[in-house]
Parts: C-alpha cells; sequence; structure tokens
C-alpha cells in the first residue's frame, strides 16, 4: 500500500465521552457461568466472592432476589439483576422461604471448569435462569463498579436494554447449551454486554449515578481531566497541566475537582497510578521497575514508598490469586 493511502485510525472517543470509555474498559474475565433449573420451593445461597460480580437473567417463571442492603426484588421472565459488589445474596422461590443448600456446594453437571447445568429443588413450578460470575481488571472498571448500587434490576419495562439483554441473553443461552471451541470467549463478551446494559439503564434512570465519581465523569469540564489521567496515568501531569485539560484556571479545576471528586487532583492522580500498578502486578508479567518507569516514577524506591503508603504492603507481596474467592 503506497505511503499516501495510509491513514491514521480516529481516536475512539471523539467527541470527548470519559463514561463511555469508562463503559468500553469494562470488560470482564468470565469466572463462572450456570444454566440453572429450579423447582418449587426452593432457595439458593449465592455466596459473597471478592472482586467479583454476579447477574441472574430469568427466562422462564420467576424467583425472589435478595441482597443485603437493599429490597427483595422479584424477577421475572427476561429480566436482568447485577449483583456487582460481590455481595452473598439468595435467590428463592417466594419469600420466606428458607435457604436449603449454597449454589457452589449443591451437586450440579459441571460441563467444563467454569460452567455447569442445575437442576435443584421440589416439584412445583419451573423457573429457569443463567448465571454468571464474572470479575474485572482495569482499574476504570473496577472503579465504576464499586459507585454502583448493591443490586441493578432491569425489568421488562425498563426504557434502557430490555431488547438488547433479550438478544445477548438468547445467544449466551444456545452458546452454552452446545459448547464449542472459543465458546467461554463468546460467552464472556455476551456477559461484557448483559452488564454493561444493566449499568446503562441505572446511569439513565437513578439520580445517585450524577453524584461522586460517576458526576465527575460527566463533568464537561472535570471529566476531560479524569479520562486524561485514565489514559495516560504515567505522562508528568502538574495541577497546571490538568487544568489545561479542563480549559480551566489551576485555582478554579482544583476547587471543583476536589468538590466533585473528595479529595485534590494529585492525589487522585497517585491512588489511580497505584491501582493501575497492583492491577498489572496482579497479572504477573511486568516488573517493578518496568511499571514505576511507566507510571512516571523516576525511581523504583519513590514508587515502592508510594505503593505501601496505598496498600499497606510492597508491590513485590503482590501475586495473582485465585479467579475467584469466595467466602467459607
Amino acid at each position: 500500500m503506497g505511503e499516501g493511502l495510509l491513514v491514521q485510525a480516529p481516536a475512539p472517543w471523539t467527541p470527548n465521552d470519559p463514561l463511555g470509555e469508562t463503559l468500553h474498559r469494562l470488560r470482564m474475565r468470565g469466572a463462572f457461568y450456570c444454566r440453572t433449573e429450579a423447582f418449587a420451593p426452593w432457595g439458593l445461597e449465592v455466596p459473597a466472592i471478592t472482586d467479583a460480580a454476579s447477574f441472574h437473567v430469568v427466562t422462564e417463571g420467576s424467583c425472589w432476589l435478595e441482597v443485603p442492603g437493599a429490597d427483595p426484588t422479584e424477577l421475572r421472565p427476561g429480566d436482568l439483576a447485577l449483583v456487582p459488589h460481590g455481595r452473598g445474596h439468595n435467590l428463592l422461590s417466594e419469600l420466606g422461604i428458607r435457604t436449603s443448600g449454597r449454589v457452589d456446594q449443591v451437586p450440579q453437571h459441571y460441563i467444563s471448569e467454569h460452567y455447569s447445568v442445575l437442576s435443584y429443588g421440589g416439584s412445583g413450578a419451573a423457573t429457569r435462569m443463567i448465571c454468571g460470575v464474572v470479575a474485572f481488571d482495569d482499574p476504570a472498571a473496577r472503579a465504576l463498579v464499586a459507585a454502583l448500587p448493591p443490586v441493578i434490576h432491569v425489568g421488562t419495562s425498563t426504557p434502557t436494554g430490555p431488547t438488547s439483554i433479550h438478544d445477548a441473553t438468547r445467544l449466551m443461552a444456545a452458546e452454552l447449551s452446545d459448547m464449542q471451541p472459543g465458546g467461554e470467549a463468546v460467552t464472556t463478551r455476551l456477559a461484557d454486554i448483559l452488564v454493561v446494559q444493566a449499568i446503562r439503564a441505572w446511569l439513565a434512570s437513578d439520580p445517585a449515578a450524577q453524584t461522586g465519581w460517576l458526576g465527575a465523569l460527566q463533568d464537561e469540564r472535570i471529566g476531560r481531566a479524569v479520562a486524561a489521567i485514565h489514559r495516560d496515568p504515567g505522562r508528568d501531569w502538574s495541577l497546571a497541566r490538568l487544568a489545561a485539560e479542563a480549559t480551566m484556571s489551576r485555582s478554579s479545576f482544583a476547587a471543583r475537582f476536589t468538590q466533585l471528586l473528595g479529595e485534590p487532583a494529585m492525589t487522585y492522580l497517585t491512588n489511580w497510578r497505584m491501582n493501575v500498578a497492583h492491577s498489572r502486578l496482579e497479572d504477573g508479567d511486568d516488573t517493578v521497575g518496568r511499571i514505576a518507569g511507566e507510571l512516571g516514577y523516576h525511581s523504583e524506591a519513590a514508587f515502592s514508598r508510594a505503593f505501601s503508603r496505598t496498600f499497606g504492603h510492597p508491590p513485590g507481596s503482590v501475586r495473582r490469586g485465585k479467579v475467584l474467592d469466595v467466602a467459607p
């Protein structure tokens, strides 16, 4: 191809869309999926799982979801529920039923290491669901998930998402019923769609989505600076450079940033760098020295001190743990 035909691809976020960029980073590691068939009366406990989110999609019948800190939620066919903080919760055929088994300890048919088929309960009406547990690696994704409520319920009457949720669920059910090569990768990408649609529905309907970290991302000026930090945390940032990204004076930027995010801009930058570093150290492919240099630190010692202040342990102690850390 001639030199004159080479065209550089445009930036993916033009005009600037910090929240959209964050949703783009919401890529998940599929941890476990289960096709569930439960017959009334039944009650299942889903244990707490560190740094993970659970989702449940009802394809037939109905059930109740109980999550600490939220009102009980009835799930009907086509409904999606997202439990984003790794909290333990209960699924019940009706309110008042006691759980009689923990879902990870109930006998089930394991199709693969990350997928099972579960048939459980009595002899009454059937409820069929697709359930999943997923984990997030990107610091922006983790920060977004941390800002979510205890449970997000997307029902058939919710303005945003039902059609795409139905389509993604149908495709996921087809993949899980006949696993082909690459099936787990396809299922995980479909889970991306389900989770993003749930979050979009919440963003569109809940005033709480306009406050705190999410509110800052949606602020026309501060959002630009936050997105710039996320894109290039190792740049030689100063308060003046970040204010220039936001097209604000330094004093106005500093006050507005602290007002929206609850901490000064340079403190946010340091904490963000440390979160990026922690995520990369968990992957285990980079040395401490390389990460320190790429995140703007001129010495490994200075980086290690900042890391230890943030997490309470040195960077060299971080190791990739299990995919799921299930509470005993």
